[in-house]
């Protein structure tokens, strides 16, 4: 057992014996149908502190050769698996992380020399009469011709390279065919998995490692359900640590990512592990995931408002999803020729939520969010702030039924903020959804609500520990009058959607006359 040779368990143990651990062991029965098979090139690409490295540190403990995990997993869910017995400990495991060599080194020269003479110094010990020169392709080449014991390779923080040597496109080019010759076609090979946070980074037209296949948070396949913590799985630790989980799901929800299959797609709710285990732990809600970026790394990238980046920011500060392509990104941090590069790079990060049936992008949760804000309040975005900081005064005005100071407080937002200019009443809807933004704190806030005889624009539902705030029905016009919106609420009964609820239940109706001027009506109700 060494530092990168068959390191065996002891980091997953530390897992195990935390405050709280989430049993994810059923991600190896996936991980075993790709071993010794044309698809054992893995590549799982998600934002810090989603549990990449745990994984690792998991399969480490798994597949290591002279050790025997039988008691750390005969208790979890993959002692179940038929594949269970067949993979354990059978393979040598050659564990690195990238971020350390490249830290201990300055140059990508040094780096791939130090990288393959730590780990052929303790294959020397193993194997003192294979182990010649300074090859590592070749060594292990000649331990599995007179062994037939293959090799899993695991490398977590793959990516690391690509944001320290961000322009340094040679220094790229030479880590990426070390990793080609090193992984690609080699019969020593069982399984090669890394993890990052960008996919596979391509240079030319061709990818240096074409054989791996991507499960990222824009294509997460099989393995969504192994990117974070499932609601479930969230649900069980809310009802362990008495935390509201409607709380937690505001907090912290918000990256659904889908599964296809033959039997059809399935979507994953996925949460942070990160955010959800502090607010767990400390009994507390608050940014936890977002300590370890800061908000500077998000400003950096919204700042450039290439192809009107702001104005997807702000519509989805709003609650609008924003179309996006794909494609076109360059699996980098440095290459950006439109706004759809940024928004990608910014769901590889997790300050983003892609929705892969809708093509959308969107921001996940209450957590996140805090981060634009912050970000923007540091930026010249002057008007958005303003905005935002005036939405509180604006729902007490809603609360206190003054349909006057309401009317006008939209007025301003739509005035001070450049794409709330209305085509239609989607658009109408976009401006009063950011004007109300400080709603969030206490409502779910639902678009399109249905009702049974049509959908409400706009509902403010309080979350359980806001009980005492009303509900909202919010209808919408656009150049016909706010008495006809309120009309519609009743005749159309929209407040039988809400039949759970119980309480008081302002309906407002607002519209957007010829004049370029809102005007509103609040009517409150008891149900």
């Amino acid at each position: 057992m060494g530092h990168y040779l068959d390191p065996g368990s002891e980091r997953f143990q530390t897992s195990l014996r935390s405050q709280i651990y989430v049993d994810k062991t059923m991600l190896i029965a996936r991980v075993n149908a790709f071993v010794k098979t044309e698809q054992k090139y893995i590549c799982v690409s998600r934002p810090r502190r989603f549990g990449k490295s745990m994984a690792a540190d998991m399969l480490s403990a798994y597949y290591s050769f002279g050790t025997d995990a039988s008691e750390l997993f005969n208790s979890l869910k993959i002692a179940s698996d038929p594949s269970y017995t067949t993979h354990k400990n059978h393979y040598h495991v050659i564990k690195l992380n990238m971020q350390e060599f490249l830290s201990a080194t300055e140059s990508i020269d040094e780096m791939l020399k130090a990288l393959q003479k730590r780990v052929l110094s303790e294959l020397r010990k193993v194997y003192p009469e294979l182990v010649e020169g300074n090859s590592l392709m070749w060594t292990m080449m000649d331990i599995y011709a007179e062994t037939k014991r293959s090799f899993v390779v695991l490398i977590d923080e793959w990516d690391c390279l690509f944001r320290e040597y961000a322009d340094d496109i040679e220094a790229q080019k030479k880590y990426l065919d070390f990793l080609r010759m090193w992984l690609k076609d080699q019969d020593y090979i069982a399984l090669a998995y890394m993890t990052g946070i960008l996919p596979i980074k391509k240079y030319g037209t061709h990818s240096a490692l074409n054989m791996f296949t991507e499960f990222s948070m824009t294509d997460p396949g099989a393995l969504a359900e192994y990117f974070g913590f499932t609601e479930t799985e969230v649900e069980d630790l809310c009802a362990s640590y008495g935390m509201s989980f409607e709380e937690t799901k505001a907090w912290y929800d918000g990256y659904d990512l889908v599964t296809y299959s033959r039997d059809g797609s399935e979507c994953h709710a996925m949460y942070s592990p990160k955010s959800v285990v502090e607010a767990m732990l400390r009994h507390k809600f608050g940014t936890y995931w977002n300590q370890t970026e800061t908000y500077e790394a998000l400003r950096a990238y919204i700042q450039m408002n290439l192809d009107g980046l702001k104005d997807a920011v702000v519509q989805m500060l709003a609650g609008e999803p924003v179309e996006i392509r794909i494609g076109t990104f360059n699996n980098d941090m440095t290459t950006f020729h439109s706004r759809d590069d940024v928004l990608t790079l910014l769901v590889h990060l997790g300050y983003l939520s892609y929705d892969a049936e809708a093509g959308t992008v969107s921001i996940p949760n209450k957590e996140v969010e805090q981060e634009y804000i912050n970000a923007i309040s540091t930026m010249d975005w002057t008007e958005v702030m303003r905005s935002v900081n005036a939405s509180k005064d604006l729902l007490q005005a809603m609360w206190n039924l003054d349909a006057e100071a309401v009317a006008k407080g939209i007025d301003r937002a739509h005035d001070e903020v450049s794409i709330l200019k209305y085509n239609d009443e989607n658009s109408l809807s976009c401006t009063i959804s950011l004007a109300f933004y400080y709603a969030r704190e206490y409502y779910t806030v639902v678009r399109e609500l249905p009702t049974g005889k049509g959908y409400a624009d706009i509902c403010l539902i309080p979350r359980p520990r806001y009980t005492d705030k009303p509900a909202v029905i919010i209808e919408l016009k656009k150049g016909r009058d706010a008495a006809e919106a309120i009309d519609q609420i009743k005749r159309k009964e929209y407040s039988r959607a809400l039949e759970t609820y119980r309480g008081n239940l302002l309906l407002v109706g607002i519209n957007y006359d010829e004049k370029k001027r809102h005007t509103c009506i609040i009517e409150k109700l008891q149900v």
